[in-house]
């Protein structure tokens, strides 16, 4: 039997209450989500990255519509029973009501969560003012809670990914969306432990998000829990890791003429046993 989009948002929300740390991570086609599904993990996350690199686009730069990354999320969700989370970026549009829009559509493409960002996807202006974010957030809350079944809103602040290494600010962008209703919050790029720390300690008991890069790479799963990190993401790093492997390959046939590289494929039989589908 199918799960129900309510059953799936209130597993997926009951993940965040812990005890310690779950790893999310983000498949970027069916296939991927089907690995890692059978793998054993409870919830996905898209990947607006490893979608737009799928799609032969740079990512961030608003080359993506929402219509493609709605159709790419109803294929993740139907990829398996798990709960999935998106990556919505700016949700499309600066005004608060784009933003609402946008989440009231994630719910009905089969979601169970979505997270906004604070970054505009604007070079001369990279971070909406703090006013605006917090309307952001507030708008998008509005429309997840007017969702009939639980969906889980995770608010980012996005100052670390463009330059403005501020935690001071970092923290009080999180801090207000959390007033604002956010269920998660999470500030990709954290630079140290004693940052992940800073945040966490900062927006308790609501749950952060760490992404798996950078300080947090160096961490294991018990670490991060024990800096009080409650879901850690990949972002587009399995999509890079995947890439990483193929890219040593293409260039040891054309470098090397050679190709030692097959040595270690994944086989044809195990991939077939992971694309048995629903």
């Amino acid at each position: 039997m199918s799960a129900s989009q309510s059953e799936k948002g209130a597993k997926f929300r009951a993940l965040h209450d812990g005890p310690g740390a779950f790893v999310i991570p983000n498949p970027w086609d069916v296939g991927s989500a089907r690995v890692l599904a059978a793998l054993g993990f409870k919830a996905l996350a898209t990947t607006s990255a490893g979608f737009a690199f799928s799609l032969g686009r740079r990512d961030g730069e608003g080359l993506v519509t929402r219509d493609e990354a709605l159709d790419h999320c109803r294929a993740i969700v139907a990829a398996s029973e798990l709960p999935v989370s998106a990556d919505l970026e700016n949700c499309f549009g600066d005004a608060p009501e784009v933003v609402a829009t946008t989440i009231r559509l994630a719910g009905e493409s089969g979601l169970v969560g979505a997270s906004v960002e604070d970054a505009s996807g604007d070079p001369a202006r990279p971070i909406y003012d703090h006013a605006l974010a917090v309307e952001r957030v507030a708008a998008a809350v509005e429309a997840a809670r007017a969702q009939p079944f639980p969906f889980t809103l995770t608010a980012r602040a996005e100052n670390f990914l463009h330059g403005r290494r501020d935690l001071e600010d970092t923290i009080r962008r999180l801090q207000a969306f959390a007033a604002a209703g956010a269920d998660v919050l999470y500030a990709p790029g954290l630079p140290s432990r004693e940052a992940i720390k800073a945040v966490c300690a900062a927006v308790a008991p609501r749950p952060i998000n760490v992404l798996a890069g950078g300080a947090a790479a160096a961490m294991s799963v018990a670490e991060l829990a024990a800096a009080g990190v409650r879901r850690i993401s990949l972002g587009g790093a399995l999509y890079r890791a995947a890439f990483g492997t193929f890219l040593r390959a293409a260039r040891e046939m054309k470098e090397r003429g050679s190709f030692a590289f097959v040595a270690e494929a994944a086989t044809h039989a195990e991939l077939s046993g992971f694309m048995a589908g629903r």
